[in-house]
């Protein structure tokens, strides 16, 4: 039986006052805080040990902070990163936990992606200083009517985590609207968020980042990463890092990562600190899926055991001399036009797309380069982020 392991970081809301305590006993662990805490310009110890709930539910501190904490327990996980790669199936992050996935998966480093969510934190909170705004959950209730109303009060669904978890997200008077007509047999909970996060709202916080990822390096995937935006299976570091910027202000789709890793095959899901959000949603979701919360440097060695158990080899050759163009998606691929073995691609050419019953979507080559080898055919059957079609890069 093939197995496949499912590496997942959480997003703001799940940091809970101390939770980096047990984890600064370990001296490289407090090391590396440190380094990363002169990256982003925060005290991240203090906050991640002595500060209270309210000061970490700072949107400036939250994100670096959970970033921080998710990269620096899988470094704890894999001291080799490299040792990862051909074992981890695939990596995904909810909202800002995207970022700590991209730096996972190789796309950016770790210091890069302190940068970014330093920036990203500050923009986002002076969004939120725009307009009164916020979000709550909506659990329970029938999805239709639950999304007929949020679009009845003007509300995004800015959060859609799955069956019964919907979290709106817009004006105080919009959110009171819903409290006052909420979905029959709905239940809502006010969360504590600085404002409507992956909304409309966050768009200056949009301009921000895209200005300052212009001059950010990325690389290549080196293990599948599933976008938080779509479910889709992104492969080309560009293509990431876009997302990363756009998601700000676009919904968080946790419900279509969830069927890409059905899609995949999923076996084990593992979520790094502090871990919780995500592994409760898929064990209420993905019925026979083992998960494991690693919460403390205490369960090292049993995560690892886990990692054992469900670490089978990845598909994608992360070689540097090849660049390999992925399936976004399960379903059927088809060519464009009849294109060759050596033929040489330009830049953002369309090869041909992966349909299912949610659509289509097409497989471009961004960077362009010469097909060295077709690994699969007009009309195959493909998984998430199987690998179509084998470049020889001519340009970055």
């Amino acid at each position: 039986m093939e197995r496949v392991l499912v590496i997942v970081a959480p997003g703001q809301g799940a940091q809970t006052p101390g939770f980096l305590s047990p984890w600064l006993e370990h001296p490289s662990f407090a090391d590396r805080l440190q380094w990363l805490s002169a990256v982003a310009g925060l005290d991240l110890e203090h906050y991640g040990t002595e500060a209270d709930a309210e000061t970490i539910r700072d949107t400036a501190v939250a994100q670096p902070l959970l970033v921080a904490a998710s990269m620096l327990a899988a470094i704890s996980l894999y001291p080799h990163p490299t040792d990862a790669f051909g074992r981890v199936g695939a990596v995904a992050g909810h909202s800002v936990g995207e970022i700590a996935a991209a730096a996972g998966a190789g796309v950016i480093t770790a210091e890069q992606a302190m940068v970014f969510v330093r920036e990203r934190g500050r923009a986002m909170a002076a969004a939120s200083a725009i307009t009164p705004t916020g979000m709550t959950a909506v659990l329970g209730g029938d999805r239709d009517d639950v999304l007929a109303t949020l679009d009845r009060h003007c509300l995004t669904p800015a959060n859609d985590n799955g069956p019964g978890q919907v979290v709106a997200a817009g004006t105080r008077e919009q959110l009171q609207a819903l409290a006052d007509d909420p979905p029959a047999q709905a239940r809502l909970i006010p969360l504590s968020v600085a404002g409507a996060f992956h909304t409309e709202h966050m768009g200056p916080a949009v301009d921000v980042l895209g200005r300052l990822a212009r001059a950010v390096s990325t690389h290549d995937t080196r293990t599948r990463l599933i976008s938080n935006r779509d479910g889709q299976i992104v492969h080309s570091g560009r293509d990431v890092l876009k997302r990363l910027v756009s998601q700000v202000s676009t919904p968080v789709r946790w419900d279509l990562c969830m069927q890409t890793m059905t899609d995949l095959g999923v076996t084990g899901i593992l979520e790094m600190p502090p871990a919780a959000t995500l592994v409760g949603i898929a064990k209420r979701q993905l019925k026979g899926v083992e998960t494991f919360a690693l919460k403390t440097p205490d369960q090292l060695d049993e995560a690892r055991a886990f990692v054992d158990k469900h670490g089978d080899a990845s598909p994608i050759d992360s070689t540097p001399t090849w660049r390999m163009l992925v399936s976004p998606s399960k379903g059927t691929f088809t060519q464009s036009v009849d294109i060759p073995v050596d033929t040489q691609l330009v830049p953002g050419v369309v090869i041909g797309e992966v349909s299912n019953l949610r659509g289509s979507t097409a497989v471009l080559a961004p960077h362009g380069g010469t097909i060295v080898e077709w690994i699969v055919e007009d009309g195959d059957l493909v998984s998430p982020g199987q690998p179509i079609v084998r470049l020889h890069p001519e340009s970055e």
